[in-house]
């Protein structure tokens, strides 16, 4: 009898279970609008020109492989924290906000969660209906509790519940860690207004709940840094101590490499030298130390003002190829008639879009036509291109045809 014998196989996680159905296809119309990578307009992964310039500035400035610090590269640390929260300087300096390396956004929540379950003693977190699957799993991993969620997805409307997502924050118990997402809500594709922002701060702090923002796409929702990170900026100008994770897989393509921050936003400088201890122990017991080679190629970009425009210029052709898509797939959905409305495309922002599909229409369009997507009907816009933007709307107009809700 193995000691082995008494473990249960976990489900398969849906996106990359489904990757690897798609790669097993042989079909040769088959369409990948699954996982979040950006594509090409042939379909192909995209190696962002100036990374690659990056990378051999790196790899030529590398004289060994020693340990960076247990709290990550404070070249890539620093500007990362900027260029999501703008011109903190004096607050870096004094120490009230500083990042922490991490293993992309997923090990930013992950030391984030763990840090406010041991040394805030939080229990409760509240996360978007829907959001990106691997939230609850990661901080119900780092000790919470009690997992609630607070209401975002308007199904009749396809659209923000306002009044709901308002409704459950009043409701959320003192102390409560909210997940928020910065923009490009994953998978909805819909961000608050400004206004709406205002709203939501105001009823965090009246509450007294934790803002924990996760940044994945700055940069990919508008084309414009600065505007991708106001909802951030707000909460900073309005006196919140919250926590943020950033993740360069998406604005970089770096998937691989891992590269993330963690940044703490402390309102007293009495509280540094305890907080950055603790995150250190909380480092060194799960991953002891953060790789160098992503990190240090997204601080040389953030570093050189040369590198840094060229970035923002490439970032501004990636979503106008995403938004170019978004408005071909509505006009070709509007041009045969399909059933329903489909301004939702357009309104969404960002890789992804809900498009309103229901499991079973998801379940047809891969056994028919070989169109992958997750069974919430969540895309990733970037798997659409010229070649097949109008196979999969004649293919979606099909579904909704013969296959009930």
């Amino acid at each position: 009898m193995s000691i082995f014998s008494v473990v249960e196989e976990a489900q398969p996680i849906e996106v990359f279970h489904l990757v690897k159905k798609f790669n097993e296809d042989e079909d040769p119309s088959k369409v990948n609008l699954t996982i979040g990578a950006y594509r090409t307009d042939e379909g192909k992964p995209y190696y962002i020109p100036v990374v690659k310039k990056a990378e051999s500035v790196v790899l030529e400035g590398t004289l060994n492989h020693e340990y960076l610090p247990i709290l990550g590269l404070e070249s890539f640390t620093k500007a990362a924290s900027q260029l999501l929260l703008g011109d903190i300087t004096q607050r870096q300096e004094e120490g009230t906000i500083f990042g922490v390396q991490s293993i992309s956004g997923s090990g930013a929540l992950r030391v984030g969660a763990e840090f406010l379950v041991k040394h805030l003693k939080c229990t409760t977190f509240y996360y978007s209906i829907p959001t990106w699957e691997n939230h609850h799993l990661i901080f119900m991993t780092s000790g919470f509790k009690d997992a609630k969620t607070y209401r975002y997805w308007d199904e009749e409307t396809r659209s923000l519940d306002f009044d709901g997502f308002c409704e459950d924050l009043s409701n959320a118990p003192e102390n409560s860690v909210i997940i928020l997402h910065g923009c490009a809500h994953n998978p909805t594709g819909i961000d608050p207004t400004e206004d709406q922002w205002k709203k939501i701060a105001e009823i965090i702090k009246e509450h007294k709940l934790i803002p924990f923002f996760d940044n994945a796409y700055q940069g990919f929702a508008s084309g414009d840094l600065e505007k991708d990170a106001w909802s951030v900026r707000y909460f900073l100008s309005q006196g919140f101590e919250f926590l943020c994770s950033q993740s360069f897989a998406k604005n970089y393509g770096l998937y691989n490499e891992r590269a993330g921050n963690l940044t703490f936003v402390l309102n007293s400088v009495e509280n540094v030298k305890a907080v950055k201890s603790q995150v250190t122990m909380i480092v060194r017991g799960m991953y002891s130390n953060p790789p160098n080679h992503g990190a240090r190629t997204v601080g040389t970009i953030l570093n050189n003002d040369v590198f840094k425009k060229e970035w923002m210029d490439t970032l501004k052709l990636m979503t106008d190829r995403i938004k170019a898509m978004r408005k071909a797939l509505r006009e070709n959905l509007e041009k045969l008639n399909t059933i329903g409305t489909w301004n939702h495309i357009t309104d969404q922002t960002g890789m992804f879009s809900y498009t309103g599909l229901s499991a079973s229409h998801v379940e047809y369009l891969r056994n028919k036509y070989h169109i992958y997507m997750l069974r919430s009907g969540r895309i990733n816009i970037c798997g659409l291109n010229t070649n097949n933007i109008s196979y999969v709307a004649e293919a979606i107009t099909d579904t909704l045809l013969n296959v009930p809700k």
